[in-house]
C-alpha cells in the first residue's frame, strides 16, 4: 500500500484489524500516554484518539507498536527499499545479480523529491502551537512535547533539499521559559546533522531556518530516524519507502511538506537557548533540564482533517523498539561496508540502545601465530566506536567466530562465549574523557563519560559457573562484610551481589577494595569472571532485561569498573574478576514511574473496554 497521507494509513490499518478508534474524550495530560503504554505492553493495536481534550485535532499512536504491523504498513515498498540501500552500500551486487535488482532504478527514480510550486499548499490553514494536542507523557515532564517530529534543515553553504537533513529531534511545545505560540524547544543530541547546519549558520552570523513536519505518510516518520548510507538523503529515502515522491514547496523561504498533517516553521538564532526538559526518555530515565536551541516560531500550518501522531518512550521495549528492528533489517548490511572485517553489530535495545553494543568481527592479521589474542578485533572496535551514532556507546563486547557460530542477538550465549574466552589480564581496553549519549547521566557531565571494550578470541579458557560460587554466597558471614550479600545468579559466569547504598566514589573505592581482598583471601573465582554490584540483587537477577538495563545505563566504565586483584602493568589495566558497580548514583537521573492516580483513572478503559469499542486489551 502506497499511502498518500496519514489518514489513508489509518483507514487501511482499521480495515485489516490493526487499529481501534477511541471515541471518548481523553486528556492529553498523562492520560493518553498511559493508555498507549498499556496497549503497547499488551501487544495491542494502533490507537486513534478522536476526541483530544483541549484540541480539535485527532491523535494517533502505536502505529509501529509491533514489527509485524510496521512491515504491514510498508508491505508494498519494503523489498525495493532494501534493494536500493543494498546497492548504495555495495554497487557490485547489481552486476552479480542483475535480475534481482532490475527494478531498483525505477524505484529510485520515483523516490526523488518533487517540488510542487510555491506558497501554502491547498487545504492547509494557519494555526497556532496551542491548537496542537498538548500531550504530556510522564509526570515529571517539563511540558508538552512532539515525540514523532521530522525536523528539517538545509546546509547553509549548499542550500537545497538534496543537501538537507531530516531528523527526529524532540520538540517542546510548552512549559519552562518558552513563550507560548512564539517559541518551541529543539532538543538534538550529539552527532546529529542539524548541529552541523547550525554551526555553519552561526559562523555566517545567520539564523538557521527550520521546519518541523508532523504526520504525513508513515514512511516520512521512519525516514527521520534512519542512519542512511553516504549519498542517500532522508528525503529520497522517504519517497522510496512511501512509493511516491516527497512533495514539497517553499513558503517564506521555509520548506513545507505538502503531505504532512502539521508544519511548524521557524528560526534558530546564533547563541540563543532556553532550558529544555525534563523529559521521560528512551533509556528509562528522565533527561533533565539543560539549555538547548530555541526556535522562534514563524508560522504553523495544519491540513484539513489533520491527525497528530505521537509515541511514548521509556524503559525498553517501547514502540521505538520497532524502529530499531526496522533500521537493522534495512541497513544492517551497510555497516559491513563501512567497517571492514565486521560481520555483525547489535545495539542492545534492552540497555537503551546507545550504552551497549555487541559485535562480531574477524581475526586475520596473524594466522600463523599459535597463541591468539585480539588484534584485528581492536582495529574493528575502534572503527565501530568512531562511526556515527555507534560512537555514543559505552560498552562494546566483541569477538570473532572461530570455534562455533555466534549471534549477537542471542544475548546470553554471546556474553557466555566472550566470558569463556576473555583474558582479564589483557583484553579489557578503556577510553576515558570521551563522548557518550546526551541522554545518559552515568558519566561525568552532559555528553561526557568513558568507554570500554571487552575483546575475546581463541579457545575456551574457563567453564562458567551456573550456581552462585561459595565464596560469594558466604561473604556476608565474613567480618566487616555484612553489608555485602544476597548473591544471585544472573546467567552463567555473572552474579549479582547486593551492596550498601552508594555515597561517593571515594567510599566506593574503599568498599570494592575490601570486597576484592575478601574474595582473594577465600581463593580463586575463575568460573565467575563478572560480578554486578547493585542495590537489589533480586531485581537484577529476575530477568536478563533487568540486568542489561540496570547495569549498562547506571555505570560509567572509567569510574564504575573495579577488579579483584586489579592493577596496572605496562600502562594496561588487569584483574582476576570484573566488578561493575551498577548501584544508583546521586547524580543520575530518576527512573520513570507512571502517575498512580492516572493509572487508576484509566483502569476502567481496560476492565470495561469503554474507550476501545468493547476490546479488552488485557486479553490481546
Amino acid at each position: 500500500m502506497r499511502y498518500r497521507s496519514m489518514e489513508e494509513c489509518i483507514v487501511d490499518l482499521e480495515k485489516h484489524g490493526h487499529l481501534v478508534r477511541i471515541q471518548e474524550e481523553v486528556d492529553p495530560n498523562l492520560e493518553m500516554a498511559a493508555i498507549h503504554l498499556k496497549v503497547y505492553e499488551a501487544g495491542g493495536p494502533a490507537l486513534l484518539f478522536e476526541k483530544v481534550k483541549g484540541s480539535r485535532y485527532r491523535a494517533v499512536s502505536n502505529l509501529f507498536g509491533t514489527i509485524e504491523r510496521s512491515k504491514f504498513i510498508f508491505r508494498d515498498t519494503w523489498e525495493s527499499s532494501q534493494d536500493v540501500i543494498a546497492l548504495r552500500s555495495d554497487p557490485m551486487k547489481a552486476l552479480k545479480q542483475p535480475f534481482k535488482y532490475i527494478g531498483t532504478g525505477l524505484a529510485a527514480r520515483k523516490a526523488l523529491p518533487l517540488k510542487k510550486g510555491n506558497g501554502v499548499p491547498a487545504g492547509f490553514e494557519e494555526i497556532q502551537i496551542s491548537d496542537l494536542p498538548q500531550i504530556k507523557h510522564w509526570p515529571g515532564d517539563g511540558g508538552a512535547f512532539v515525540t514523532l517530529p521530522q525536523v528539517y534543515s538545509e546546509d547553509p553553504d549548499k542550500p537545497g533539499i538534496m543537501n538537507s537533513n531530516l531528523g527526529m529531534y524532540r520538540i517542546q511545545l510548552s512549559g519552562n521559559e518558552y513563550e507560548i505560540n512564539k517559541e518551541v524547544g529543539v532538543h538534538y543530541q550529539i552527532h546529529r546533522g542539524i548541529g552541523i547546519h547550525q554551526t555553519k549558520a552561526t559562523k555566517r552570523g545567520q539564523p538557521l531556518k527550520v521546519s518541523c513536519f508532523i504526520g504525513g505518510p508513515p514512511a516520512h516518520t521512519l525516514s527521520a530516524v534512519m542512519p542512511l548510507p553516504e549519498g542517500l538523503s532522508e528525503m529520497t529515502f522517504a519517497g522510496l519507502l512511501a512509493g511516491r515522491h516527497f512533495r514539497y514547496s517553499y513558503v517564506d523561504g521555509f520548506c513545507v511538506s505538502r503531505d504532512a498533517d502539521f508544519v511548524i516553521t521557524g528560526e534558530i538564532h546564533p547563541g540563543e537557548t532556553r532550558p529544555e526538559g525534563p523529559f521521560g526518555d528512551h533509556l528509562g530515565y528522565y533527561s533533565l533540564t539543560h539549555p538547548f536551541p530555541v526556535m522562534k516560531v514563524h508560522k504553523v500550518y495544519a491540513k484539513q482533517g489533520a491527525i497528530f501522531p505521537f509515541t511514548v518512550v521509556g524503559r525498553p521495549p517501547q514502540e521505538d523498539t520497532s524502529f530499531g528492528e526496522l533500521i537493522h533489517e534495512l541497513t544492517g548490511g551497510a555497516v559491513k561496508q563501512e567497517v571492514p572485517g565486521v560481520k555483525e553489530v547489535h545495539a542492545v535495545d534492552a540497555a537503551g540502545v546507545h550504552p551497549l553494543l555487541f559485535a562480531i568481527g574477524s581475526e586475520r592479521y596473524t594466522p600463523y601465530q599459535q597463541l591468539k589474542q585480539p588484534a584485528e578485533l581492536l582495529t574493528i572496535a575502534n572503527r565501530i566506536l568512531g562511526t556515527g551514532q555507534l560512537s555514543l556507546a559505552k560498552y562494546l563486547f566483541i569477538t570473532a567466530e572461530e570455534e562455533r557460530p555466534v549471534s549477537t542477538h542471542n544475548i546470553e550465549d554471546f556474553l557466555a562465549y566472550i566470558l569463556e574466552r576473555i583474558n582479564l589480564h589483557r583484553d579489557i581496553h578503556f577510553q576515558t574523557n570521551t563522548t557518550i549519549d546526551t541522554l545518559d547521566y552515568s558519566g561525568t557531565g552532559i555528553n561526557s563519560g568513558s568507554k570500554v571494550v571487552f575483546a575475546a578470541v581463541g579457545e575456551q579458557k574457563r567453564t562458567l559457573c551456573t550456581e552462585v560460587p561459595v565464596i560469594l554466597e558466604n561473604l556476608e558471614n565474613l567480618e566487616n562484610l555484612q553489608e555485602f550479600g544476597q548473591a544471585k545468579m544472573i546467567m552463567p559466569g555473572i552474579v549479582a551481589l547486593q551492596g550498601p547504598k552508594f555515597t561517593d566514589y571515594a567510599e566506593a573505592r574503599k568498599e570494592t577494595d575490601k570486597l576484592s581482598a575478601a574474595i582473594q583471601e577465600q581463593g580463586a573465582l575463575d568460573t565467575c569472571p563478572m560480578i554486578i554490584l547493585c542495590d537489589d540483587s533480586t531485581f537484577m537477577s529476575e530477568t536478563l532485561s533487568n540486568f542489561l538495563w540496570a547495569t549498562f545505563t547506571r555505570s560509567n566504565p572509567s569510574h564504575d569498573i573495579y577488579g579483584v586483584n586489579s592493577g596496572v602493568e605496562n600502562k594496561h589495566w588487569f584483574c582476576d574478576n570484573v566488578i561493575i558497580d551498577a548501584r544508583v548514583k546521586p547524580h543520575q537521573a530518576p527512573p520513570l514511574v507512571p502517575d498512580a492516580e492516572v493509572e487508576r483513572k484509566i483502569e476502567r478503559f481496560f476492565v470495561q473496554g469503554a474507550v476501545l469499542g468493547g476490546l479488552n486489551v488485557k486479553k490481546i
